[in-house]
């Protein structure tokens, strides 16, 4: 993608101005922490003027904050640099220094991060938590992953069902990919890359233990591109024993994370279900004078809008068996419980979540009966 001036110049002066050191706004997502974590909001591939993006690095800190995310990472490409006759730079690691720079009166992790940029098999991935990006600049494809790891980074395959590198648009491991998994040079797999969702991705993820990711590989600008505020950008949720870049880092090793895409939620039950379980709450529930049908008003705590199928063995008696939360809000419905019940446990499937290709976690609503 060519850089444009005009673009980036009208960016800088848009985004330079009134900059808040606090990074809660309106369009910030929201999600609640877990028992024992903390939720970390992180975008992982991101692309700035120092590869093939069309934004200089201050920029990105400053989409992020606004957001509301924890921590980014700034993974130019290290062997495709299409601006370098314009913005020559020997440093593999400038972009990330000058986040650092613009992130520093803020509460927004910055981690050192690159894409290896191969054609397939293996094709891109990224290597964050890196010490230094220029001892990546290696021709051998498994030498690079090698180097990756002798500086202790976290690596994870991008967008392995692009349709530039997969033209049926089918993630598909190859030999290579199972070599680089068996040989532990390989942590983790996009299951959601900018505004596609793969399938296949999280079945190799299943399959191979591989940690479930979501970034926005972000090359132009955030607000454009995922029509901010009505939509936001794809995320990973990383549940972390504290709030800084070692904990992360030690959350995705572990595999504890859940992907975000628009409304979708990805990631494994153990993970997946208390996530949602934290995310709606009973905010009352009660049963009118002289009425066995129970009324219950659910609260949703996050920025996303949740869409539950009844599994409780009971109907409702407004509602038919779909149940619509939207983001920040309050949904009331009826069950009828055919005789009143001493406290509230009742099954829903969540089908904006996906814990398997095709299936949908279960979670149980609980609450005190007033």
């Amino acid at each position: 993608m060519k850089v444009s001036f005009l673009i980036f110049c009208c960016t800088v002066a848009v985004y330079a101005h009134s900059q808040s050191h606090s990074h809660r706004t309106e369009r910030s997502l929201k999600f609640p922490d877990i028992a024992g974590y903390k939720t970390m909001k992180c975008d992982l591939h991101q692309h700035t003027v120092f590869s093939d993006g069309n934004v200089w690095p201050n920029i990105r800190v400053q989409e992020s904050l606004k957001d509301g995310l924890d921590a980014i990472s700034l993974t130019e490409h290290l062997e495709y640099q299409p601006h370098k006759a314009d913005i020559p730079h020997p440093d593999r690691n400038r972009s990330y220094e000058l986040a650092l720079t613009e992130a520093k009166s803020h509460n927004l992790i910055i981690i050192r991060g690159s894409e290896i940029t191969r054609s397939m098999p293996p094709g891109h991935s990224n290597a964050i938590f890196i010490e230094d990006a220029n001892k990546l600049l290696i021709s051998d494809s498994i030498q690079v992953f090698q180097e990756a790891k002798r500086q202790k980074a976290f690596t994870f395959w991008n967008h392995p069902s692009w349709i530039r590198q997969r033209p049926n648009g089918i993630a598909t491991l190859t030999d290579m990919h199972r070599r680089l998994i068996k040989d532990k040079l390989l942590d983790g797999i996009e299951v959601v890359n900018e505004h596609t969702y793969s399938d296949e991705a999280l079945q190799i993820a299943l399959d191979n233990n591989l940690t479930i990711m979501g970034t926005s590989d972000i090359h132009g600008l955030i607000d454009w591109e995922h029509n901010v505020p009505h939509g936001h950008r794809p995320i990973t949720l990383v549940f972390a024993k504290e709030a800084n870049a070692e904990a992360i880092h030690e959350g995705l090793s572990n595999r504890r994370t859940v992907a975000l895409h628009n409304n979708l939620l990805i990631g494994r039950d153990e993970f997946l279900v208390p996530l949602v379980e934290a995310s709606l709450k009973v905010d009352t529930a009660f049963y009118a004078d002289k009425s066995d049908v129970l009324t219950l008003v659910i609260r949703n705590l996050t920025s996303i809008e949740f869409t539950l199928q009844n599994r409780s063995g009971y109907t409702l008696h407004e509602h038919s068996d779909l149940v619509t939360v939207q983001p920040g809000e309050k949904e009331t419905i009826n069950v009828k419980t055919v005789k009143r019940l001493p406290n509230v446990s009742l099954k829903f499937e969540v089908l904006n979540a996906i814990n398997a290709p095709n299936r949908h976690p279960v979670i149980t609503l609980k609450g005190k009966m007033q």
